[in-house]
């Protein structure tokens, strides 16, 4: 789904968060006018191993039925757990299932310690970008072939159908992370959208750069990709209520990123003014984690007083 203008989705991380919680942030994100929410696909979350965590997949068909026009996405799957002919089908399924919504986000996983407690083995870096690259060739014949036979390296198909087909022909995909040499080529080959992590946003000007010259290696149109960028926002009304809500998030998220680096933060001008800034590097869409966790109330606020200011499309 082409993006003209900006767009801003929501990236929640489900650590925390039972359904409802999570169905009431979809339901708001979709009256607010939000483009899209996406999810984590993790057993658990960093540094908090015991709080509830649900699986992507499953808490994002639920939340298919909860709603008709947001767009549900991963962001992003972690290529390792899962065999990419069972994702291409399960995306198939979901996109059909969710009416055509599904943002199939993609990456090489990073987080060892996941690895290891569920079993799954952790390859070297280059190993994880090989299969990924190799997981994506294996997803793209299944979404548009009516039979696919690939022989790899790392996987295989024989004779293989993949009914239905998804409802867009095909899902979307985007790619997250930031590694230059290899990663960053897999995004010029495969990816309809590039996520920038939040910690390699202050480079995105030489990492679209970077991008750009693998795009022209393998013959691809850099501007077929749309860029996003996971962006952490802390929001609040007027200056009093912007103070408690910056006091909560360090708190809540000081262990997982340096807020007064990375954050776009204030009232609701000050937060239009951070992200119009960012659109002028190139961005166009948002894939926004509120620092207070984007509770409706959050959710409505952006909707109303930061949107109009992006003119979001």
């Amino acid at each position: 789904m082409h993006i003209d203008g900006v767009a801003c989705g929501i990236f929640l991380p489900q650590a925390g968060l039972d359904f409802p919680a999570l169905a009431a942030r979809a339901e708001a994100a979709e009256q607010s006018g939000f483009h899209s929410l996406w999810l984590a696909d993790h057993m658990w979350a960093r540094g908090m191993p015991d709080l509830d965590y649900l699986e992507c997949w499953t808490a994002l068909t639920a939340l298919a039925m909860r709603t008709t026009t947001l767009r549900l996405g991963t962001l992003v799957l972690c290529n390792s757990y899962r065999n990419p002919a069972l994702v291409a089908k399960m995306a198939a399924s979901f996109d059909r299932i969710s009416g055509g919504r599904l943002e199939l986000g993609v990456g090489a996983g990073w987080m060892d310690e996941e690895y290891r407690g569920y079993g799954y083995n952790f390859p070297a870096t280059r190993v994880r970008i090989e299969q990924l690259e190799e997981g994506l060739e294996v997803m793209q014949r299944l979404f548009r072939e009516p039979r696919s036979t690939f022989q790899g390296k790392y996987y295989a198909l024989d004779d293989a159908p993949n009914n239905p087909k998804p409802a867009q022909t095909p899902p979307p995909i985007t790619i997250g992370g930031a590694g230059e040499r290899l990663l960053l080529k897999v995004v010029a080959k495969y990816a309809d959208r590039w996520n920038c992590p939040m910690n390699a946003a202050e480079d995105l000007p030489h990492k679209l750069d970077v991008l750009r010259s693998h795009c022209a290696e393998v013959g691809r149109d850099p501007g077929a990709i749309t860029v996003s960028e996971q962006v952490l926002v802390v929001l609040g009304a007027d200056d009093a209520d912007f103070a408690q809500r910056w006091a909560m998030a360090k708190q809540l998220l000081g262990g997982f990123a340096d807020l007064d680096a990375v954050a776009v933060r204030g009232t609701p001008e000050a937060v239009a003014d951070g992200l119009r800034a960012k659109a002028a590097k190139g961005v166009r869409l948002f894939t926004i984690m509120f620092g207070d966790f984007a509770p409706p109330e959050t959710l409505r606020l952006f909707g109303e007083r930061v949107m109009p200011a992006l003119a979001v499309t």
